[in-house]
């Protein structure tokens, strides 16, 4: 029994927790300054604590340690019980940071346990009882989540600031959606298809990689072919949203899609009720949903209109990070414009590896759903419907990324270009090249620029989807 709180009591772990918080890491440093501490048993931990204040800023992952071995001096371990095993809690110190709009957002997913491919051999017949008999339920089922402003890379560790200490269960429509989310994981896993998980597969609950190292691999069920490791996570912007919304308790900013009770999967629910609407002009939807055709966005303000949303922030969109996307097709069966994603900055864009890229981690973790208009041989437009899509893994893994990294390897070799009548030509990947993935523009124009990394100054491109590519991705019931 430690006479600090009660061990086999969530409550006394949570208030005694919450102690730490306006205090620093130094702070539970100084608790104890003799290096010999008894109650410190990882070695690594003891070198953390004696090296130079210069280095310790690139030791990751050990402020949780000292939390655990400073703070509640118990021994730290890897496992598979929760950390506090008499009482089911289980630790988890993370940071957010302030991004440039002054929001606080978490900095990262947050890590549950690692996923074991061949735990799922057998059948599993009742997913939801399997899962609160699970590894994954006994790490997530009760968490003491700790939160810390992270102050960058350059500066100590030691100074950041411990701001939010509270136990967290999920509950209600997020557990539901969660339980969905372990399905189409393990549903995937035992299909022998664990080397195209994705975390655009599901909306709170990821399955995310665990190793740097892509040649770091393990077994799978059904399938030959070696699968990366991988944890279960909590997503960054499922985090974002607990720690604006649960941890730091405010005015609600978003609404909610569902308000009643559905045996349907979310994703399911939304389909249906964008596809009731199926066959209706654009002009009769603004007049029933009261949208303002000439808005830049009307089209997807319908869809969220539809869905009971005004603000356009529905709340399980922004937990599970889904962004919508509106399609128009000709009346002959095209599209006409190409998808277009963030500019990415030249001199950012060389100093990534394809495994950490922007590009390619947006795509990773990022669910869209499509809302389908086609124009009718009046030239007015129509719903089609709906779906949710996330980009196949080969199509990812093999044309996204060869064009991704070719675009790398020409800015970082040097980028040639010419002006011609006040137009830029480059040899960046044309659309010619690869009808998935390609490279153009993206500025208000072409002094809307970036600088590249010899120094020159081009205007802003991007990385888009090819307009073909996106039809043959959509149902043919939408076409």
């Amino acid at each position: 029994m430690n006479s600090n709180y009660d061990e086999k009591n969530s409550k006394s772990i949570e208030r005694y927790a919450q102690r730490l918080i306006g205090k620093s890491f130094q702070y539970i440093l100084d608790l104890d300054n003799s290096l010999q501490n008894e109650e410190i048993h990882e070695p690594s931990l003891k070198s953390y604590l004696l090296i130079e204040e210069e280095e310790r800023k690139h030791y990751k992952g050990k402020l949780g340690q000292l939390i655990e071995e400073k703070y509640f001096h118990y021994h730290c371990n890897s496992d598979s019980d929760a950390d506090f095993k008499e009482a089911g809690v289980e630790l988890k110190v993370t940071p957010y940071k302030i991004n440039k709009n002054g929001k606080q957002v978490a900095k990262e997913r947050v890590s549950l346990t690692m996923i074991n491919y061949m735990d799922y051999m057998d059948n599993m017949d009742v997913v939801e009882e399997s899962f609160f008999d699970s590894h994954l339920w006994k790490k997530c089922g009760l968490i003491l989540f700790v939160w810390y402003q992270y102050n960058g890379k350059d500066a100590s560790p030691f100074n950041q600031s411990i701001d939010y200490v509270q136990l967290f269960t999920p509950e209600g429509e997020d557990l539901k959606i969660i339980i969905h989310d372990y399905e189409i994981i393990v549903g995937k896993i035992k299909a022998g298809k664990a080397h195209e998980l994705s975390e655009a597969d599901t909306m709170y609950l990821g399955a995310a990689p665990k190793a740097s190292n892509v040649n770091q691999t393990q077994p799978q069920p059904n399938s030959k072919i070696p699968a990366r490791l991988r944890a279960f996570t909590y997503k960054n912007s499922y985090m974002t949203y607990l720690l604006n919304n649960y941890f730091i308790p405010r005015k609600k900013e978003y609404e909610k899609i569902l308000t009643e009770e559905t045996n349907t999967s979310f994703e399911e629910f939304v389909v249906s009720k964008i596809n009731a609407y199926r066959g209706w002009s654009v002009s009769d939807l603004a007049k029933k949903f009261g949208v303002n055709l000439k808005s830049k966005d009307a089209q997807s303000n319908i869809a969220f209109r539809i869905l009971g949303i005004k603000s356009n922030k529905a709340e399980e969109f922004i937990k599970a990070g889904i962004v919508v996307k509106t399609i128009r097709i000709q009346h002959k069966g095209s599209i006409k414009e190409n998808m277009s994603f963030p500019a990415f900055k030249f001199k950012e864009l060389v100093k990534e590896t394809w495994e950490d890229s922007t590009f390619g981690n947006y795509l990773r973790e990022t669910k869209f759903l499509f809302v389908v208009f086609k124009f009718d041989e009046n030239n007015e437009l129509h719903l089609q419907g709906c779906q949710f899509w996330n980009i196949p893994y080969k199509d990812l893994e093999n044309d996204v990324r060869r064009v991704w990294e070719k675009t790398r390897n020409i800015i970082d070799k040097g980028m040639s270009f010419e002006i011609k009548n006040g137009k830029y030509t480059n040899n960046l990947p044309k659309g010619s090249e690869n009808w998935i993935c390609h490279v153009r523009p993206h500025g208000q124009d072409s002094t809307d620029t970036y600088e590249l990394p010899d120094g020159r100054m081009y205007p802003k491109q991007c990385f888009w989807l090819g307009r073909d590519y996106i039809y043959s991705q959509l149902d043919d019931s939408l076409k």
